[in-house]
Parts: C-alpha cells; sequence; structure tokens
C-alpha cells in the first residue's frame, strides 16, 4: 500500500508540474494575444484618426495648376500633422470637369479643379469672370477674384453643393490653330473652334463668326490630329503641356479671356468636417494660390520659348477689334439682375 501511494504522489507531482508548464505556456499566449489585440485596436483608432479627401482634375502633372494642389495638399498635411490627407488624381483619371463636379455634388469626390467656365453651367454668377475683356489688367484681374467680389462667387456655389475654396491663375486664353492663322476676329470666321462646356465660350466664337465646338480636353488633341476642329483656345502652357503644339502651327495672343480656375470641394464632405479640419483645408487653400501664381508665371515664360523653339509662329495682336466685336456678350449679360450686380462691382474697382 505505502509503495502504491509512494507511486501516485510522484504520478500527480508530475501531473501538476506539466499543468503548471502548459497554464504557463496559456497565460503567455493569452498575454500574447491580448497585446496584439490591443496593438491592432490602437493601429484602427490610428487609421481612424487618419481621413483622406480625393482631389480630381484634368491637368497633367507638369502643369503649374497641379504644382499649386501639390502645394495645398503638402500644407494640408502639415497643419493636420498627417492627420488629413488630400489624395490627388490628375489626368483625368476620375473624369472630366463636369463628370468631378457631379461627383462633388452627390458627395463621391471630396475636392476637384476646374475652370470658371465649367463652373457657370452650375452656379451662374461665375460667369462674369468667363467674359470676354471683362479685366482692365493683370492688377484688376487679382484685385476682383482676391476681393469681396472674388469671396461672393466663391461662395455662391454652396447652394448647389460646390463650395469655392481658391481661384487659381490660367493666364489669359488665346486662339491656336492648324492651318490658318488669325490676326483680327475676321479670320475667325468659319473655323470649327474647340470650346469648353460654356455658355460664354460658344457666344464668343459665334460672334466672331467662328463655330464653337465643345469637346473634352482628353480628346483634344486626336480632334485636332484628325481635324474634327480647326483650332482651339488657351493659355500657353495648357497649348506646350498637351503637346497641342504638334498638330497647330500658329499661337495668336489675343487674350480674349481671362478664365481662372478654381479649387472647389463638396459641401457634402466639408459638412463631415470638423471645424478644425475645416480650418487647416481653408487656410492651405489660400496660402498655395499665391505659390501657385508664382509656377504660372514662370511656365508661361518656358512654355512660349519651347512652342517658338518647335516652329511656332507666335503672333502678337491688339485685343481692341476683339473686344469690339465681343462687346454685345458683355452688355447682354448685365440684362441679368444678378450678373449686372456682379459686374457693376467688377467695373467699379480700382486696381
Amino acid at each position: 500500500m505505502n509503495v502504491l501511494k509512494s507511486k501516485c504522489t510522484r504520478h500527480c507531482d508530475i501531473l501538476f508540474s506539466e499543468c503548471s508548464a502548459f497554464n504557463g505556456t496559456y497565460r503567455r499566449a493569452q498575454n500574447i494575444l491580448l497585446v496584439s489585440i490591443l496593438t491592432f485596436a490602437t493601429s484602427c483608432t490610428s487609421i481612424q484618426k487618419q481621413k483622406e479627401i480625393k482631389l480630381a482634375h484634368n491637368q497633367n502633372q507638369e502643369h503649374p495648376v497641379h504644382k499649386g494642389m501639390v502645394h495645398f495638399a503638402e500644407r494640408v498635411k502639415e497643419k493636420s500633422k498627417g492627420k488629413l490627407n488630400i489624395a490627388i488624381y490628375p489626368n483625368e483619371q476620375l473624369g472630366s470637369e463636369t463628370q468631378c463636379l457631379e461627383l462633388l455634388q452627390i458627395g463621391s469626390l471630396g475636392i476637384t479643379k476646374v475652370s470658371a467656365a465649367a463652373m457657370e453651367g452650375f452656379a451662374p454668377q461665375y460667369k462674369a469672370l468667363n467674359l470676354p475683356y471683362i479685366y482692365k489688367s493683370e492688377q484688376h484681374k487679382l484685385a476682383v477674384q482676391e476681393g469681396e467680389v472674388g469671396e461672393e462667387i466663391l461662395k455662391s456655389g454652396e447652394k448647389f453643393w460646390l463650395k469655392g475654396l481658391c481661384f487659381y491663375d490660367a493666364g489669359s486664353r488665346s486662339f491656336y490653330t492648324r492651318d490658318k492663322a488669325i490676326r483680327t476676329p475676321a479670320d475667325v470666321e468659319g473655323l470649327k473652334i474647340r470650346v469648353m462646356k460654356s455658355i460664354t465660350a460658344n457666344q464668343m466664337i459665334s460672334a466672331m463668326g467662328g463655330n464653337p465646338v465643345p469637346i473634352s480636353w482628353g480628346e483634344l488633341y486626336t480632334a485636332l490630329q484628325q481635324g474634327v476642329v480647326d483650332g482651339a483656345e488657351n493659355n500657353p502652357p495648357s497649348f506646350f503641356l498637351s503637346r497641342h503644339y504638334e498638330t497647330c502651327k500658329y499661337f495668336t495672343l489675343d487674350k480674349h479671356t481671362s478664365v481662372p480656375d478654381v479649387l472647389v470641394i463638396s459641401t457634402i464632405i466639408w459638412n463631415r468636417l470638423s471645424a478644425e479640419e475645416q480650418n487647416w483645408v481653408m487656410e492651405a487653400a489660400k496660402e498655395s494660390a499665391p505659390v501657385q501664381r508664382k509656377f504660372w508665371k514662370a511656365s508661361v515664360k518656358e512654355s512660349l520659348e519651347a512652342v517658338k523653339k518647335a516652329g511656332i509662329e507666335i503672333i502678337e495682336t491688339s485685343p481692341v477689334p476683339f473686344a469690339e466685336k465681343t462687346k454685345a456678350i458683355r452688355e447682354a449679360a448685365k440684362e441679368n439682375p444678378q450678373l449686372k450686380t456682379i459686374i457693376t462691382k467688377i467695373e467699379a474697382i480700382d486696381a
């Protein structure tokens, strides 16, 4: 009996020892799992604290307007200490200007950069900025866009779910053509000229006797190449960086319009941001505008030099006959009481 009792005691001791070892291992496993769960939870919390807003536009990454948006994104990241990120999608990756604006209206896209010409189809007050020869000078243009009138126009889109953040300089738009040089308004007669989807742009070409043809920016190179249109109108950087100079021989600096670009945020997305986040975005946008203007000025100089070197004829022409030919458009705009108020304010600004 004593021998049996001794054996049982030894077996119990061994079993207890093994169970203790197992329990230790089990506890260590529990601890490791708990740490992992806490780490994952912390990581998830960190991810949740990071917000991302998608910004889509139609220009390539060399364009000075894209560079302005990169600066905007960098400032948002700096101000938020990485909590808010702006992801940029250039080259119409998420759609044309009109498509991006429509995506903003339903909250499927956060921010876009569009021409003010595209905005007039959504918020009519933008039309005032798109009128041919509405500005007296570069200083006058800046005073309008950076002042009270500019702020009023930026806010005018909010009831259409499109909140303007700031204006970017898009220079002055001029004509470029494949086979026939434009030296006077009479030379536009009979030409098929690509325009943006803008009522004002259509009216301007028609006033000169041309045929306006709305074509998306991404399709324009092929349209010029195949002769679907005889020419287009845009600023020097866009003419150069789009490589449209490969199909067009003439660039006429008539500077008929100075349509700005607009950085626009969906009010649906805007209202989801905290007051602090809204402040980061607005401050970064306003700070990016003067930086973008520097990029723009340098790009205009580089672009004109580059297309000259490529053999393009740069035609300097007086804007006076072009302004006279389009005077009726400016006067007709004043028949709209809302536009008349804006135009009167613009004309009253002393630069």
